[in-house]
């Protein structure tokens, strides 16, 4: 007779994960992330309207389409990307990386790439075609990134990565819904009361209702009873409902890249912008409990990117700012694909028009303001204490390609420029016009050189701070970074300044004292109390 001496574990098969395509958590990061794209949607149309004056009927019935397509398929992949490591790692609480058009780029496509052109040849679409060629090249850039960007991402310190993003996230992701907000204070404040309560708090609403559609229908409400929107608008953007299928723009593209020497200018920072900040993203999800496969979301974007240049949209999208902001409100896998299909639709059936008349701006952007305030505590608390000096290093870049941007657009409405006003007027006045703009230039990779130099040197590691300071200065003389633009000693004094900075952190490595390691710190990982459902 037998006996069976296996333990109860050793033949019980390990338990397959059980991963639900929707949670309750779900719907909060569903709404929170729609209202952000919707947004951001909102704001190019009326771009491209108002400003390069491509006709409402092109922009409504293909560009939008084409960003729909690219919104549906990118933000599928990452759904499918987070359930591949959520089973990888057998466990339920992995959040899919949000996805949509990239803020910086709205704008500076349209200001910096197709306005001049459109106000040089009177022509729109000439303007949407450089728009398009422009946007292909950042896909191009962006995918040639994601064989460079894992090296990167090994060798820079995390509190370059999390300042630099945090830089962005303050200025251009939380300060404009701020000031939007606080023009029709008594429609914003009370929408971000909800949001505040509802995502940093455990406070729940009757029956766990979604957070992000009580305050919208709040903010829309207090809106209409006040007189804030108009019904006539209403009435008058329905009539340019109508279904816009996405259809090959192969002409505009490569009318555009006949062209295309004069784009690279800003293309080829711009798409180092890109992959740095994807960089940047991917390490803000590895610090909320997520670590994604840096090169698979590059190729992602790239290919978004070149995708909807080639149906007719020159706005690339990008994996957002905000991941652990829907984390924390209980986003698992499923938000991410259902956003993006929702706006996805809207863009189809062009009800961007109609939208634009029924919701009030001041009861949608409290939601970029939160995903502002979280990003930027998040750069503070994931990071050792001793290292909070480079996170605050990593920010001054963004916050001086703010003021510039502020300056120049204040000047432009006033028909004038920071050129024809003179430097010296503008420093009598108290402006720093020529500091502030070296400072941001390429903004995004001088705050991850900037934090990763003064972490080294906050580690006491002089020898590779006397490294990082060479990259900045090589990065400065072809004018990657503190340069207008990509040129061959494009920044030749700021590249002198980053080599002797280097200099003296190679004297200093020599000292007896340099031996000694830096008081040990703990590592801060704690993210704010909030409620998950």
């Amino acid at each position: 007779m037998s006996v069976d001496t296996k333990l109860p574990d050793e033949s019980s098969p390990v338990a397959k994960l059980s991963l639900p395509w929707w949670t309750r958590g779900d719907t909060n990061a569903f709404f929170g992330l729609s209202f952000n794209i919707l947004v951001n949607v909102l704001t190019l149309t009326t771009l491209s309207i108002a400003v390069v004056k491509i006709p409402s009927g092109d922009v409504l019935g293909t560009v939008l389409p084409a960003l729909g397509v690219a919104l549906v398929l990118g933000n599928l992949y990452y759904m499918l990307l987070a359930r591949r490591l959520a089973r990888r790692e057998n466990r339920d609480t992995v959040t899919a990386l949000p996805y949509g058009p990239s803020v910086p780029h709205m704008f500076i496509v349209v200001f910096v790439v197709m306005l001049p052109i459109y106000l040089k040849t009177n022509d729109a679409f000439q303007a949407w075609s450089a728009g398009l060629a422009w946007a292909f090249m950042i896909g191009v850039i962006v995918m040639i990134g994601a064989f460079v960007g894992p090296f990167i991402r090994k060798i820079t310190p995390r509190a370059a990565m999390l300042g630099t993003l945090a830089g962005i996230s303050i200025t251009f992701i939380a300060m404009r819904p701020a000031a939007q907000m606080w023009e029709a204070a008594w429609i914003g404040l009370p929408v971000l009361a909800i949001i505040l309560i509802g995502f940093f708090t455990d406070a729940k609403l009757p029956g766990n209702i979604p957070v992000g559609l009580v305050a919208l229908l709040v903010g829309t409400a207090i809106g209409w009873i006040g007189g804030y929107m108009s019904a006539p608008d209403v009435s008058e953007a329905a009539r340019d409902i109508a279904l816009g299928l996405p259809d090959l723009r192969f002409d505009l593209l490569f009318d555009g890249l006949s062209n295309l020497a004069p784009l690279l200018a800003t293309a080829i920072p711009l798409g180092v912008y890109n992959f740095t900040e994807a960089m940047s993203n991917v390490e803000s999800a590895a610090a909320a409990g997520d670590n994604y496969n840096l090169r698979s979301v590059l190729l992602a974007d790239g290919l978004g990117a070149i995708i909807g240049s080639g149906f007719g949209s020159p706005f690339p999208p990008a994996v957002y700012i905000g991941h652990p902001g829907w984390k924390d409100a209980g986003g698992r896998t499923g938000y991410s694909l259902a956003s993006g299909a929702a706006i996805g639709l809207m863009c189809l059936l062009g009800l961007f028009g109609v939208l634009s008349t029924i919701l009030p701006i001041p009861a949608i952007v409290p939601i970029l303001l939160y995903i502002g305030l979280l990003i930027g505590a998040q750069a503070f608390q994931a990071v050792p204490r001793l290292h909070a000096v480079a996170v605050v290093a990593a920010l001054l870049p963004n916050l001086a390609e703010w003021a510039v941007g502020q300056i120049d657009n204040a000047l432009s409405a006033a028909g004038t420029s920071a050129d024809k006003i003179g430097s010296d007027a503008l420093g009598q006045a108290g402006v720093v016009y020529d500091g502030l703009k070296t400072l941001g230039s390429g903004a995004v990779l001088a705050g991850l050189v900037l934090g990763a130099i003064v972490t080294f040197v906050l580690d006491k590691r002089f020898v590779a701070a006397a490294i990082g300071s060479a990259v900045g200065a090589a990065l400065s003389w072809i004018g990657l970074i503190h340069a207008h633009e990509v040129d061959w000693a494009a920044a030749p004094q700021v590249a002198l300044g980053y080599l002797f900075f280097g200099l003296v952190c190679l004297a200093y490595s020599f000292l007896p004292s340099a031996k000694k390691a830096p008081p040990a710190e703990p590592e801060e990982k704690a993210e704010p109390e909030v409620a998950t459902t």
